[in-house]
């Protein structure tokens, strides 16, 4: 249906919020949790790559794998209904299972205390 179709109910106005109604320590609250969220996992995948104790091996997959991830080319495009996404969930779950089996309290502690520099609560 067209703009001039539509009743008057049917129009939406978008209201700009001023910036005093925003809890803005609310706000920071919750983008520095959602960013901790996300970091965690990443920091504790880097602390895996950099452990001494890692086998060589398992970095490379590591490493070549999450590369595999960021690349904007993949071997079987996005777009692709249904196989698109079948190459990463792929790296993803290689990542994953190496990631489950390498993760030791020691390698878990290092990263929550970057974490907690990083982005402290």
């Amino acid at each position: 249906m067209s703009k001039q179709g539509r009743s008057k109910e049917e129009v939406l106005e978008a209201e700009v919020i001023d910036s005093s109604v925003i809890d803005e320590g609310m706000l920071k609250k919750v983008l520095i949790q959602a960013g901790r969220k996300i970091a965690q996992p990443a920091l504790e995948a880097f602390e895996i790559i950099l452990d001494p104790s890692t086998p060589q091996k398992v970095k490379i997959s590591m490493i070549s794998a999450l590369t595999y991830l960021i690349m904007p080319l993949d071997a079987m495009p996005d777009f692709i209904p249904v196989g698109g996404f079948s190459d990463d969930l792929i790296a993803l779950t290689a990542v994953i299972s190496l990631w489950r089996h390498h993760l030791t309290p020691q390698i878990r502690l290092r990263a929550k205390w970057k974490l907690d520099r990083w982005l402290p609560l």
